[in-house]
């Protein structure tokens, strides 16, 4: 029997194994069995017998066993219960496969004059059981997806429902796989199966969502066939169409720039394809609408960049057939508008839609009308650039540059003349906007790439060279890139455009961003790294004498276009050049140990040209300084360089001794290992101690960071020290000897001074204070130890030692490095209080031997020096706290020091010094989240609050005292108050804190406000005030302060709101005072809600005092009663206004 009628008589109920047999076997690739072949050798009648007979066997399976008793994937995984699959439904699942895969084969091999109805029947059992199969059965699905596939594309009979279930399966799958490549080509395969479901139909509903997911992917967005998916879509349905189109607009916020092209392709695509009401409705809500938004958007919404984005994409697709016409009939109702709008930014957008479209108009039109459009538009461009707007006229310069840019071939030669003219001899002189100006620089380059434009912008281009000296940097940057462009473009020489003198002047004076660009430009003429090293250093020195400044910055940019390796051959060549001018200069002892190349240079330079020297020894620094990581990554080019250098920078020191070049020297030592230059440390130290007191910064700078490069910081120490210790007032006994310390020469000038101002430079510099702080602990002691001893030297003086006023100001300025050296060795080392508790000290010394001073002073030296010295040491405290170096010990501590200050006769004079550093101490403490600590901190805020009100306590008492001094003490407190105030952020509004510091101020401003209302005689005495100036000093300068941020006003009404709710104020006079500061604060047009609840609140109290007393009140009492109604019903009346 052949093979063919044995697989024909096992598709039967009762020989079930033999025809899974033979799938098997199908299935297998080894084994010859192939179904395809065998369908192919069977006659019509038995093939119609086979899809019988294979239906007879589905329906059989299904009985035995229905899908109603499989075992679901929830039983196969529940829990740890444990399900047995029967054998019949193992049976049934291998018998749907093998029916589906002959069917599949069958839908192939089917031909012409075939009866498929049975094959039908198997199918649509297939379809309505499928998705009842087990989760373990997917790839049986996806057989049977495959099948319907195949209906579909055989276009056979029911292909409907079977392609609506691939269809379906399909889009899930590209909504939710995250790499759905595949399932989209499926998909774009069966996407005409959507359009055999009517949009309103029940299932027309059910795939909406999933389709408009499908615009929120951005695989489907890129992949070809999710595009041409995607613009399918737009042909199913007009009112899908503008879901779509809604679905886009909100999505676009969210798009990177570069998937936004993908969306324009797809609604091109859409647009192509489309056809009657479809492409009407795309061209009205989709593209027109996009249009409207390119127009009305902000330029800064995030949507605005993308929607022209799409657009462009439309304008750079007018070569193709349609394109113009639809352009020309979607634009005409909108954008012709829009640039005569009033809103400049609507007719800027306009001018961008409108020239990148350019030239818009109908090719159904005669060539006359054509013609005539497009003169119009010329003549708009025109208008636009004209505009009074400089945001219109900028997208004009950008819209013109680009349209002759497109266009150079066709618009006439006179046109184009009068519009370059116009932006380079009017808008790049736009002296009302440097954004003009700027535009018209970047934009010449979009020309510039047309290179018909060359001949005309030759001559044309010189008329902008002034343009290099701009007062804008960003205008200058821009024309420097132009620049750039007509170099890159040879459109022209650009030392043409601009000479060689004005860019080198400008680049000697101009800002980072713009001499880059100028090295850039000259980069090739100066350092031509395709000729030999010799010509670079002969372009060096051309470029020293011409212009020495600009050499400098050239150089220092330098290694942004060129490799490190160059900018280190360019040193030892310049190196060489150095050489060989020395040995021109009859150096015999260095010509023998040094020969070079005698020829170099040896008729432009010489030893004698001081400033060319000192130029080329700078640009060797330079070029060290800008290629030093990549020399020390490169150990044996750093060995080189070093031991060249090392061996030749004694002799320039010893030639070259002018003081600019001693600088450049000093800073080339600084980057040669010690090692290289055994010699030279003892002179540099020797320069160091024979400067005298009060040098300027520049004759030691070099040398310090020369020595911290080396790791010899410490010989700087010892030497300050020394100097400190030699001149120190009083020295205890047997202080040298314990030292340990090689000393320097007793007969030696000290010069502490001068000590000092080394370590102020130090610590200074983050580089040297951090070889500073790198010294241990042991070498820093005796420096600090040093500058303590000092302080005995102050008290001599307050106590009437005759001390010279030189020795005084060293003393002071060695006291507070005392202090700033404790702070910085206390943060370098926190595991111990011992630099903390040396700054306790002084303060106790400061309240001991100082404050006493501040009490009881006899002359106004002794004054002027206690006042110094308590200023100083507040000032180090608060630095302390400021960088979070002090505890809460130090802080109480301080806290005692500043009520000690306050106490004194005369330590109202610290009183902005003090209010600094209570600002430190309120900020850490609201700061602080230590647990367990409440109570402390609550104790420090209480003493804190009282202290604050007894700094305005004794501000109010100077002012009654001595007016004037008064008024200054307040002018001198008030941006220390201001910082004060502003440490109440950091709380919240009914703190302790708060409560404590506003009712001290409102207090204070309704009793230094309502005093002198209470001493008025006469009627003709009451003033109203219109400005914070009108009131007296104190009150003026707490609400200027309060004034200054809306949260600090915010919490001075709330606490003047709470004295007036708690009936604090009870008098007339201080009513008015009130109703004067609501009177300040309302000119702020802010506070509305504040300033009515409290205005309503006066009233009501005023109204039933007066109600009580009026019959014994005098006229003075009647009068400011009604002037202060009158400002309150003022106030009223403007928060009123200022809410409608």
């Amino acid at each position: 029997m052949s093979k063919r009628k044995q697989f024909l008589d096992s598709v039967h109920h009762e020989h079930v194994q033999d025809f899974l047999n033979f799938i098997k076997l199908h299935k297998d690739g080894a084994d010859p069995f192939d179904l395809a072949e065998i369908l192919a050798e069977l006659q019509k009648s038995q093939r119609q017998d086979l899809w019988d007979r294979q239906l007879k066997l589905l329906q059989h399976s299904l009985t035995v066993s229905p899908s109603e008793r499989w075992i679901t994937g929830a039983e196969e995984d529940a829990g740890d219960m444990e399900v047995e699959v029967s054998e019949e439904q193992i049976q049934t699942m291998a018998v749907i496969e093998g029916v589906t895969i002959v069917s599949t084969v069958s839908v192939d091999a089917l031909q012409e004059k075939d009866n498929y109805t049975t094959l039908l029947k198997c199918a649509q059992m297939l379809n309505a059981i499928e998705s009842a199969l087990p989760l373990s059965q997917t790839p049986l699905q996806q057989a049977i997806h495959w099948l319907f596939e195949c209906w579909w594309r055989r276009d056979l009979q029911g292909k409907e429902e079977l392609g609506w279930t691939a269809f379906l399966v399909c889009l899930e799958n590209t909504v939710t796989l995250d790499k759905p490549v595949s399932e989209l080509r499926r998909l774009c395969s069966l996407r005409e199966v959507l359009l055999s479901v009517d949009f309103g139909s029940e299932k027309g509903q059910q795939v909406i969502d999933p389709l408009l997911q499908c615009f929120f992917r951005a695989s489907h967005i890129k992949q070809e066939e999710g595009k041409r998916f995607l613009a399918f879509l737009f042909s199913w349905n007009d009112n899908f169409i503008r879901m779509i189109h809604e679905t886009i607009k909100n999505q676009l916020q969210f798009f990177p720039k570069t998937l936004s092209v993908h969306v324009a392709e797809i609604y091109f695509r859409a647009w192509r394809k489309a056809s009657g009401p479809f492409l009407e409705e795309i061209e009205s809500a989709c593209i027109q609408d996009l249009m409207q938004h390119a127009l009305l958007l902000h330029r800064n919404s995030p949507v605005h960049s993308k929607v022209r984005q799409i657009l462009t994409y439309f304008h750079k697709q007018k070569f193709r057939e349609g394109v113009d016409e639809m352009l020309h009939r979607l634009y005409k109702p909108v954008l012709w508008k829009a640039l005569k709008a009033t809103n400049a930014e609507v007719r800027a957008n306009a001018t961008l839609l409108f020239t990148e479209a350019f030239p818009i108009h109908d090719p159904n039109m005669s060539s006359e009308m054509v013609d005539q459009a497009v003169q119009k538009q010329l003549d708009l461009l025109f208008a636009l650039l004209d505009d009074p707007q400089p945001l219109v006229r900028s997208s004009a310069v950008l819209g013109v540059c680009s349209v002759l840019a497109r266009c150079w071939e066709v618009i006439p030669s006179a046109v184009i003349t009068d519009l370059l003219e116009k932006l380079i001899l009017q808008l790049a002189n736009d002296t009302s906007s440097p954004d003009v100006r700027c535009s018209v620089f970047m934009c010449m380059s979009i020309i510039l790439d047309n290179s018909l434009s060359h001949p005309l912008m030759e001559k044309l281009l010189p008329a902008l060279k002034s343009s290099l000296h701009d007062s804008s940097e960003k205008v200058r940057v821009a024309f420097v890139g132009m620049l750039l462009k007509i170099k890159a473009a040879r459109a022209a020489k650009f030392w043409k455009v601009c000479s060689l003198e004005h860019l080198l002047a400008r680049l000697e004076m101009d800002s980072a961003p713009v001499s880059k660009r100028i090295v850039n430009l000259l980069f090739n003429s100066f350092f031509p790294v395709n000729q030999p090293e010799t010509v670079w250093c002969e372009r060096c020195v051309t470029l020293i004498q011409t212009n020495p400044g600009a050499a400098r910055k050239f150089y220092q940019h330098a290694y942004l276009y060129t490799a490190p390796a160059n900018i280190v051959k360019l040193m030892l060549v310049i190196r060489k050049c150095l050489n060989v001018c020395i040995q021109n200069a009859g150096d015999e002892e260095f010509a023998s140990s040094n020969k070079e190349n005698s020829t170099l240079l040896e008729d432009v330079l010489s030893v004698q040209d001081t400033s060319s020297m000192a130029s080329l020894l700078e640009i060797l620094v330079i070029l060290w300084k800008s290629v030093q990581k990549s020399l020390m990554a490169n150990q044996e080019a750093f060995k080189y360089t070093t031991a060249k250098f090392g061996s030749s920078l004694p002799q320039y020191l010893k030639i070259f001794q002018e003081e600019r070049c001693k600088a450049p020297l000093i800073l080339l030592a600084s980057l040669l290992p010690a090692s290289a230059l055994p010699a030279l440390r003892s002179k540099v130290m020797s320069h160091l101690r024979s400067l005298k007191a009060g040098a300027a910064v520049t004759t030691y700078s070099q040398t310090l960071e020369c020595l911290c490069s080396w790791g010899q910081i410490s010989h700087i120490v010892e030497l300050i020290e020394n100097w400190l210790t030699e001149a120190a007032p009083v020295k205890e006994q047997g202080d040298e000897e314990s030292t340990g310390k090689v000393h320097f020469d007793v007969l030696e000038e000290s010069k502490p001074d001068l000590g000092l101002d080394y370590l102020d430079y130090m610590l200074l510099r983050p580089k040297t204070r951090e070889c500073l702080l790198t010294l241990p602990l042991d070498q820093m002691r005796p420096l600090h130890k040093a500058l303590n001893k000092w302080k005995s030297l102050l008290f001599s003086s307050l106590s009437g030692s005759e001390v010279s006023v030189a020795a005084i100001e060293t003393a002071l300025r060695a006291f507070i490095f005392h202090g700033r050296l404790c702070i910085h060795l206390q943060h370098k080392f926190p595991e111990e209080r011992e630099f903390l508790k040396s700054l306790e000290h002084s303060v106790s010394w400061v309240e001991k031997r100082v404050l006493p001073f501040l009490v009881n002073s006899s002359s106004d030296q002794q004054l002027s020096l206690s006042t110094k010295i308590v200023e100083s040491c507040v000032t180090v405290c608060k630095n302390v706290l400021r960088v979070s170096v002090g505890d809460s010990d130090f802080r109480d501590h301080l806290l005692q020091h500043v009520a000690s200050v306050l106490q004194t006769e005369k330590g109202y004079m610290c009183i902005p010094h003090l209010l600094a550093l209570l600002t430190e101490i309120a900020h850490g403490c609201l700061s602080q989240k230590a647990e367990g600590q409440e109570d402390q901190l609550s104790l420090t805020i209480r003493i804190l609050t009282n202290i604050f009100q007894k700094v305005v306590e004794i501000l109010a008492h100077r002012l009654r005292k001595d007016k004037e001094e008064g008024q200054e003490l307040c002018c001198s407190s008030e941006e220390a108050l201001h910082d004060f105030l502003l440490v109440t952020k950091f709380t919240s509004e009914r703190s302790e804190f708060m409560t404590g510091v506003f009712s001290s101020l409102c207090a204070a401003v309704i009793i230094d406000i309502s005093r002198p209302l209470q001493k008025i005689s006469h009627v003709e005495e009451l003033l109203m005030p219109e400005t914070v100036n009108d009131l007296p000093p104190l009150s003026s300068t707490i609400l200027k302060v309060t004034l200054g941020c809306p949260a600090v006003t915010r919490f001075f009404l709330s606490e003047l709101s709470s004295s007036i709710e708690s009936e604090a104020i009870d008098s007339i006079t201080q009513w008015a005072a009130v109703t004067h500061i609501l009177t300040i604060i309302k000119e702020s047009d802010a506070f509305i809600v504040e300033l009515k609840d409290i205005a309503g609140s006066v009233r009501r109290q005023i109204q039933n005092y007066y109600n009580s007393i009026s019959e014994n009140s005098d006229d003075i009492q009647r009068t400011i009663y009604e002037s202060t109604v009158k400002m309150l019903n003022d106030v009223l009346i403007s928060c009123q206004q200022t809410n409608n």
